[in-house]
């Protein structure tokens, strides 16, 4: 069974109207199973791909929606360009891989419908692509194409809420409300009270903060004369602040190590989409377990799912943005290995910066409502990078109150929150700096736990689980506390699980094998902690 087929997928703005178009489909007239990518085993997708062509027959259920109502089709990605037709009127067309989008098909539905879904993905690197190749190997994996998110349908009042956007402090709940109605009742935790204009601002008695250890989310209901909505949200503060010198991290006024991993959302049998949206829940609950507290998001933005599972489990959320452009291995790598690291990178192609722009606008509005997230991460280790002051001055003032990380691992720019490393193959203690350091990735170790055809990755290797322990260790020992001192606010590990023949997870591909000690890794990570507090007092 799909287990797509009853999940709703968008968990910030719910009602009871859902009709979920998942499950079969044909894809160049052979079966395939959505929301899975084609290249995946969980699709059962078994043809070529020079030409990519979806379509889905389905029927409008008695009473779905009134004469009142507009039915909207969602589609959570489609990679790369897509042309979307409903009973063979074209409807849209949409450009990038990786954010939702909506039409209005209320005036093309019938009882009975045929919908088309025609779709170009050449990787062309004008539009953002994250980790996706055409040939994979090392830290490049599968490309994905076509549909790889939910797709559903729909209904509600004309005068109903379009969209919300939820900010909060540690007392206050402001919300924007897109609706044509002109009243809102909110509702939350024993309060009640309407409002008749769209920018609402509420002073939250008692408030209850959302934290690692205990991440409240308050059940939100947003009531209009004609559509009711489920929300939630959670009141928490994030800053950067001096303590002994040096900017630290703190959440709710607490100084908190940022203590992570690496997650590039990769999984054996769906590549970009787990069999089970679950499977989100799983990873969150599985590093908790091992005492990280953040996952750094690599280049990919993930169904609503995933946030969900951060929201609710309190696991602190790093999203970067999705790289375009081409990789030049001498410029983007080598020579920043050499101590190069501060080299200016200028507008060179205005269109692809100005879709990469655009895209991470639109990256922030997508998620910005989500308590977990804490950063955004603009470019990564120069893969396309143009002009990373400009972009930070546009990005920043859309979500003024997340951290922004310029630019992660080298071709450093004027305008950043932190200056942020990328650091293997050894150990190595950082320089104080005039701004917060952030170590935004590291460690690395392979250790293999099967047998895999042709050459494996990682950033230096291990042959047991005390091997590995050890280097762990040692990287605690050797770079991340003495670089404490000098003000590195956090750290994050390369990574959550093994991906293809990249194997310097901490679990497997499959998630079935946890390669460390569960319990050493918790005690090592909670003295780490324990290190930082005693740093910022």
């Amino acid at each position: 069974m799909n287990k797509y087929d009853n999940y709703y997928p968008r968990p910030l703005l719910q009602r009871d109207s859902f009709l979920s178009l998942n499950g079969p489909w044909t894809l160049n007239g052979k079966p395939i199973e959505v929301p899975f990518p084609p290249e995946s085993e969980a699709s059962g997708y078994h043809g070529d791909l020079k030409e990519i062509h979806y379509e889905k027959e389905f029927r409008i259920p008695k009473g779905f929606y009134g004469k009142e109502d507009k039915v909207l089709l969602h589609f959570g990605a489609v990679d790369q360009i897509c042309d979307v037709f409903l009973n063979e009127k074209h409807l849209c067309h949409h450009e990038g891989g990786y954010l939702p989008f909506s039409i209005n098909v209320t005036d093309s539905l019938k009882e009975d419908n045929r919908l088309e879904v025609k779709v170009i993905d050449e990787l062309d690197p004008l539009y953002p692509y994250g980790k996706q190749a055409k040939e994979p190997s090392g830290i490049w994996y599968t490309q994905v194409s076509g549909i790889w998110q939910s797709v559903w349908l729909e209904a509600y009042p004309n005068d109903g809420i379009d969209a919300l956007e939820i900010k909060t402090d540690a007392d206050t709940l402001k919300l924007h409300i897109d609706s044509k109605a002109d009243r809102f009742t909110i509702e939350f935790k024993g309060y009640k009270e309407s409002f008749d204009q769209h920018d609402i601002e509420i002073n939250v008695p008692e408030p209850h903060l959302w934290s690692i250890d205990d991440p409240y989310l308050y059940d939100l209901k947003i009531s209009t004369k004609n559509d009711t909505i489920s929300s939630y949200f959670a009141l928490r503060k994030t800053e950067l602040k001096k303590a002994n010198g040096h900017y630290r991290f703190y959440l709710n006024n607490e100084p908190v190590f940022i203590n992570g991993l690496l997650d590039q959302g990769y999984f054996k049998k769906g590549i970009y989409t787990p069999e089970d949206p679950k499977e989100y829940e799983a990873d969150v609950l599985n590093m908790k377990e091992l005492g990280f507290n953040t996952l750094r998001k690599h280049i990919k933005v993930e169904p609503e799912a995933f946030y969900y599972y951060c929201d609710k489990y309190g696991m602190l959320v790093i999203q970067d943005m999705v790289n375009s452009g081409t990789y030049k291995p001498l410029k983007d790598t080598v020579i920043s290995t050499i101590g190069l690291q501060k080299i200016k990178c200028p507008i060179v192609e205005q269109d692809r910066y100005d879709f990469f722009i655009q895209h991470a606008k639109d990256t922030i509005q997508q998620l910005k409502s989500h308590p977990s997230i804490i950063a955004y991460t603009i470019y990564n280790e120069g893969w396309g990078q143009q002009d990373a002051s400009g972009s930070y001055e546009i990005l920043k003032p859309l979500d003024p109150d997340r951290l922004f990380d310029s630019t992660s691992g080298w071709f450093f720019d004027d305008k950043s929150d932190f200056d942020s490393y990328h650091v293997y193959f050894r150990n190595k203690v950082l320089k104080e700096k005039d701004k917060a350091l952030f170590l935004s990735e590291c460690g690395g170790f392979k250790r293999a736990m099967e047998e895999i055809k042709g050459s494996t990755w990682g950033y230096g290797t291990a042959t047991s689980e005390e091997e590995l322990m050890d280097k762990i260790r040692e990287l605690h020992e050797k770079m991340y506390i003495p670089s404490i001192k000098n003000g590195l606010m956090g750290a994050i590990y390369t990574q959550v699980s093994d991906v293809e023949t990249e194997i310097n997870g901490l679990y497997t591909y499959d998630r079935k094998i946890c390669k460390v000690n569960k319990k050493t890794l918790h005690e090592l990570n909670t003295e780490l902690q324990e290190i930082y507090k005693k740093e910022c007092e």
